[in-house]
C-alpha cells in the first residue's frame, strides 16, 4: 500500500496515464509504483517514444 503522504499527484496513486483519448499507460512521474517520495526525480530515466500524434509508444 502506498504512503498517502506520498502519493504520485500526476496519476494519484494508480500508477496510470490517460491521454485524451483515453489510451492508459505507465504514469511516467512516478514510474508506475503510485509513489513519490521527497528527492524522487519527475523525469522519466530514459526518453520516452511517441508517433506523429505524440501518443505513448510503450
Amino acid at each position: 500500500m502506498v504512503n498517502r503522504k506520498n502519493v504520485c499527484k500526476a496519476c494519484e496513486g494508480t500508477g496510470m496515464l490517460a491521454d485524451d483519448e483515453e489510451w492508459q499507460y505507465t504514469c511516467t512521474v512516478c514510474g508506475g509504483d503510485g509513489s513519490f517520495s521527497p528527492g524522487d526525480r519527475a523525469e522519466p530515466p530514459s526518453p520516452i517514444n511517441v508517433d506523429e500524434n505524440n501518443r505513448l509508444l510503450d
